[in-house]
């Protein structure tokens, strides 16, 4: 049987990291090995080729988008993208976000009867509210999104919780649930890697890590961490929390730690990239503090059940929606008193040990494993087609 030629295609890329980014970079890495994969995306930085990357990938111009992290791709006013698509010969079309580059996939894909899925990833609503603070506008861009959306064969998403918000959109096409997975796992020996880990940031024994990690950005919710941590130490809670990531508002959360004079307790990691570094901090952790009511699903809750590390999840949040609370992790009230006080709960609680074992058997995914499923689904969109 002749290989599958893949087309994936995304708004944003590399040195930029988002989940959405590393989905698709995970995607393309496996798919590789049995089908012919070019990731269609832009430029975000002159000096980034791609050329470390074991697929294809083919750039298009972009432009600075105000002050935010992302840039914004232009694709019909790229000539050479637009011919690099038609050359890629494509027998399946799948868009991870529905703006400039992926409206133009599914376009190309209806008129050349190629098959079409996507992704649903972000909460495109609180976006569009939280740029435009307008009802209207927001109501409009949903409209222009959705459209894009329609134009699927079929759609994928995490849960069943974000398979209800796209409905809500607009949607009107299948849907089928494909969650998330991660590459990293407990079978490596990390103990140098911990003891560094330790030494730096000044962890004793019988402390407990906390961990969040993802952009700093406000969108996450990380003013809610802060705001915990201030009445954890009043408390008199031991307890080391570690901020990994990056984004445009570090400078405000490294301001608000020291005007709370949590500098000891309160740590800043910055970007890690390698694996076995992430997978050390993930070790390391006793609880993952995961309060976003942003994400859809939350990559770092798979990535934290590998080591059997559970996440504290906000209450009424979508990427809770595959947790029990005090089952296989914990989910709260989206107050700072309410999570110290969990997190106090947490550590007094005989079942912790239990609660860890859940986590992995519950959440933990292997990449390898989420692919499989993926690249069945495509032979059966292309069969169908």
């Amino acid at each position: 049987m002749e290989k599958l030629n893949i087309g994936l295609f995304i708004d944003t890329w590399f040195p930029m990291v988002d989940g959405v980014i590393n989905v698709v970079d995970n995607y393309a890495k496996r798919l590789c090995k049995f089908a012919n994969v070019t990731v269609f995306a832009p430029k975000v930085n002159k000096n980034y080729t791609g050329s470390n990357l074991p697929y294809k990938i083919v750039f298009c111009k972009s432009a600075k988008f105000f002050n935010l992290d992302y840039r914004l791709p232009l694709p019909k006013l790229d000539k050479v993208f637009k011919k690099q698509i038609k050359a890629a010969n494509l027998d399946v079309i799948h868009i991870h976000s529905p703006f400039s580059i992926g409206k133009m996939a599914a376009k190309f894909g209806n008129k050349n009867k190629i098959p079409v899925i996507s992704t649903f990833h972000s909460q495109f609503k609180q976006d569009f509210m939280r740029a435009t603070k307008s009802k209207a506008i927001t109501k409009i861009l949903l409209k222009v999104i959705i459209k894009v959306f329609n134009r699927s064969n079929l759609l994928l998403t995490m849960n069943p919780k974000c398979a209800e918000i796209i409905k809500g959109y607009g949607y009107k096409g299948k849907i089928e649930l494909l969650p998330n997975g991660t590459d990293l796992n407990s079978e490596t020996d990390l103990s140098k890697q911990i003891k560094e880990i330790k030494e730096k940031y000044e962890i004793s024994d019988g402390q407990v890590v906390l961990i969040t990690i993802g952009r700093l950005v406000k969108l996450k919710n990380i003013d809610l961490v802060i705001d915990s941590c201030k009445i954890l130490k009043e408390q008199g809670f031991n307890f080391k929390l570690l901020i990994i990531g990056g984004g445009q508002d570090e400078k405000y959360f490294k301001r608000k730690v020291k005007e709370n004079k949590l500098s000891g307790e309160v740590k800043f990691v910055g970007k890690v990239y390698d694996a076995t570094m992430k997978s050390a901090f993930f070790s390391l952790a006793n609880l993952n503090v995961f309060p976003s009511f942003y994400d859809t699903d939350g990559i770092v809750k798979i990535e934290a059940a590998a080591f059997e590390t559970p996440t504290l999840f906000a209450k009424g949040s979508v990427a809770s929606s595959s947790c029990k609370d005090n089952v296989n992790g914990y989910i709260c009230e989206a107050k700072p008193n309410s999570f110290a006080k969990k997190i106090i709960e947490i550590f007094n609680d005989t079942n912790y040990s239990a609660v860890c074992k859940r986590a992995k058997n519950d959440l933990y995914l292997s990449w390898d494993g989420v692919v499989e499923k993926l690249l069945d689904i495509y032979l059966k969109e292309k069969k169908n087609d």
